[in-house]
C-alpha cells in the first residue's frame, strides 16, 4: 500500500497543471456551451410541445 502512495506522489509531480488563464478560458467555454445547449433543448421542447398540442 505504501508503494502505491509513493507511486501516486511521483505521478502527481509529473502532471502539467493548467494555468489560471487556461483554466478560466476552459471554464467559460463549458459554461457557454451548457447555456447554448440548454437554450437549444428548450427550443426543441417548446416546438415539439406546441406541435403535439396542435395535433391533439
Amino acid at each position: 500500500m505504501i508503494k502505491f502512495f509513493k507511486s501516486v506522489g511521483h505521478e502527481m509531480k509529473l502532471v502539467t497543471w493548467p494555468s489560471f488563464k487556461q483554466n478560466r478560458h476552459d471554464t467559460a467555454t463549458v459554461i457557454t456551451s451548457s447555456i447554448l445547449f440548454a437554450i437549444y433543448l428548450g427550443a426543441l421542447d417548446w416546438a415539439f410541445s406546441t406541435l403535439t398540442q396542435a395535433i391533439m
